[in-house]
Order: structure tokens, then C-alpha cells, then sequence
């Protein structure tokens, strides 16, 4: 069983991380909510999106929905980057809005906080145009059943092309 892609597996690690991104373009969703994940090392997940009025409530501003998917995200894709051999599954997450964003690129950095072998708990927070962070949420994080190899969008040999 693989578990963790360290720093002494530093080509399969990034492997990994290359298959985690693709994996993320490659999931329905994104077609939504059009956003682009990096992953720069272990523990660590950004995603980039803009705001625009699609994405509004009635009042105006961005809608909850799009807080949440993309603090999850982010923060899955954080835990994530330490199991390599199995899809994770939000179990909870908790969020905090901070402040409306009504236009703009925003930032959701997702960073794993504990748990290697069964649960990972991770973070996230927004961070609009201005630097100003604007959400936050925390996640649980469980391993399932579902091997990442078994899914068309994670190739860890695969291009980017």
C-alpha cells in the first residue's frame, strides 16, 4: 500500500501531484465552475477562479456555493497530496464567510494540517484580488475504497498536453 509520496520519492511524488491536477480538470464540475488547481509540494493545493455575475446571488455577490467548492477543493487536494493510492472523501467541513466578493480573481489556498493514515484534516481560505482573505473553511478527510488508478482523469504517467 502506498501511502505517502515523500519528499524521498521526490519524481513520484510530483508524478502525483501532475495526476492530481488532471484529475481535477477532468471532473465535470469544473466545466461550472471554471477554475485551475496547482499543487507546488506535499500538503499544499491553489486553485484560481474568477468571480464573475454568473456566479451571483439575488443581492448581488457571490453565492455560498462557489465558497464552498472551492475551500473543499482546495483542502481535499491538500490532504490528498499524501495519499497516493486512494481517493479521498469529505466526511465535514465547517465554513466561515469573512467577507462578499463581487468580481475578480480569487485564491483558495488548501493546506493539510494532520492525519496520514485514515483521516487528514485540512484547511482552506479565499483570498480576493486585494489580498483580503475573504473565506475559510476546515475539512475531514477519509480514505475510500476507490483506488486512484481506477479513475479516467488520474494518470500518474499521463501528459499534460
Amino acid at each position: 500500500m502506498t501511502v505517502l509520496a515523500s519528499a524521498s520519492s521526490a519524481g513520484g511524488a510530483d508524478s502525483h501531484y501532475r495526476a492530481l491536477e488532471r484529475l481535477y480538470r477532468s471532473a465535470p464540475i469544473n466545466r461550472l465552475f471554471p477554475s485551475r488547481l496547482q499543487i507546488a509540494g506535499e500538503g499544499q493545493a491553489e486553485i484560481r477562479f474568477a468571480v464573475t455575475p454568473e456566479s451571483y446571488h439575488a443581492a448581488g455577490a457571490a453565492h455560498g456555493t462557489i465558497y464552498f467548492k472551492m475551500l473543499d477543493d482546495a483542502a481535499f487536494y491538500a490532504a490528498n497530496t499524501l495519499v497516493t493510492d486512494r481517493f479521498l472523501l469529505t466526511t465535514a467541513f465547517t465554513l466561515l464567510f469573512t467577507k462578499p466578493v463581487t468580481e475578480g480573481e480569487v485564491r483558495a489556498e488548501g493546506r493539510w494540517v494532520s492525519g496520514r493514515r485514515r483521516v487528514l484534516i485540512a484547511e482552506a481560505r479565499l483570498i480576493d484580488a486585494a489580498g483580503e482573505e475573504i473565506g475559510r473553511g476546515t475539512g475531514t478527510f477519509m480514505r475510500s475504497r476507490i483506488p486512484l488508478s481506477s479513475l479516467a482523469g488520474y494518470d500518474a504517467a499521463g501528459s499534460d498536453e
